[in-house]
């Protein structure tokens, strides 16, 4: 039988995901056979020829688990789930077992196992299948993941242990993450007092870290769904500022920070030849992530020349205003992907100082073992 913990999480983009990652990077240090479940899949993607949840194609890619994949996303969510289970076309009672017979498999293949909700506790109630309520299915012990802060996160925590307790569910652990860095130390301490009555443990989650909460040019390209351009081998680099090029060139350039997308319309031939030779020298590459240029009339083939030939990487769209790319890109959250080798470095990096797997793995223990070790 299996160890299992499910990481739930009290709304979107807590971190859940990358928790997951980390933990199951070190359960393999101590357990031979690793495994992950996205019970319901809010995200559909196909992977190897299946239609899984996009976090499940992530882990089986990242942890080698394509073996389980059948296993790891039993229901997966189309846009027409909703109105065909209100209209009753959909059994909640199929969607069940097939959750259950998807675990039972990875029980009995896994010694280890990650099994990862979606969105915040009560997702999924339209179908009888919030996080609570599979959790309670699975007879499976909860690890929720909070955002950085006191007041919000006692609240959030709260709202969210409702729906656990309604459904008779342990959550054994609180984890803290996106902390800011110089305020950890305290943050902690607060939780911990606030949450001193209550039976399970607060944890230390990441602190924040821009290199994991910023996109990369890949994840621009998806997002505007337009081809880059340029020198593709930089599709992994990290986005860290996102400036608009309204200035005069010169002013522009002085601006630049380090790990720069800028927004130039493409009118601006000037500025777009300037940052294209900008490219070639070693002191400006860094500052220099990539261009974004929006805009209806036509690049001069002049300016498209150099910029062909400088081979920085640049995004072309026409669809957006320059305001609108900037609130669009600046809104996006990043999530992780597997071709995101420095974050999910980073990540193995960082996972063993944040997170002792020990106290971790002692919440998955059996309720009866719990009972006994507290004796």
């Amino acid at each position: 039988m299996a160890r299992k913990i499910f990481v739930a999480a009290t709304g979107q983009n807590c971190g859940k995901t990358t928790t997951s990652i980390s933990l199951l990077h070190l359960a393999r240090e101590k357990y031979a056979r690793i495994g992950f479940m996205k019970p319901m899949g809010p995200k559909a993607t196909v992977f190897r020829g299946q239609a899984v949840d996009k976090d499940a194609a992530l882990m089986a890619q990242v942890f080698h688990l394509g073996a389980n994949l059948r296993h790891m996303s039993p229901v997966v969510l189309q846009p027409d789930t909703t109105r065909r289970m209100i209209d009753g076309e959909i059994d909640p009672r199929a969607l069940e077992k097939k959750i259950l017979d998807a675990y039972a498999e990875l029980d009995r293949s896994c010694d280890f196992v990650i099994i990862e909700g979606a969105g915040h506790t009560g997702v999924g109630s339209v179908m009888g299948l919030s996080n609570a309520r599979i959790a309670r299915l699975l007879d499976a012990p909860v690890l929720m993941v909070t955002g950085g802060g006191v007041g919000n996160v006692i609240d959030a925590v709260y709202l969210n242990l409702a729906l656990f307790r309604e459904q008779g569910v342990e959550v054994r652990g609180i984890v803290a993450n996106k902390l800011v860095p110089d305020k950890r130390d305290q943050t902690l301490d607060y939780l911990r007092r606030a949450f001193a009555h209550e039976p399970f443990q607060v944890l230390g989650g990441f602190n924040y870290q821009p290199v994991l909460a910023n996109p990369t040019l890949r994840r621009i390209a998806r997002l505007l769904d337009a081809p880059l351009q340029g020198n593709r081998r930089e599709a992994g680099r990290i986005i860290h500022h996102v400036q608009i090029g309204a200035a005069s060139t010169q002013r522009v350039t002085e601006l630049l920070q380090e790990s720069s997308l800028l927004i130039v319309t493409s009118s601006r031939d000037e500025l777009l030849v300037t940052l294209a030779n900008l490219y070639q020298m070693p002191e400006y590459r860094s500052k220099l992530v990539g261009l974004v240029i929006p805009g209806i009339i036509p690049i001069s083939s002049i300016t498209q020349k150099i910029l062909d030939r400088s081979h920085i990487p640049y995004l072309r769209t026409t669809r957006h205003t320059t305001s609108g790319l900037h609130n669009l890109i600046t809104e996006d959250v990043s999530k992780i992907t597997a071709e995101d080798r420095e974050k999910l470095d980073l990540l193995r990096e960082l996972s063993g100082f944040r997170f002792n797997f020990d106290d971790v793995d002692a919440l998955c223990a059996p309720t009866e073992a719990k009972t006994a070790l507290r004796t």
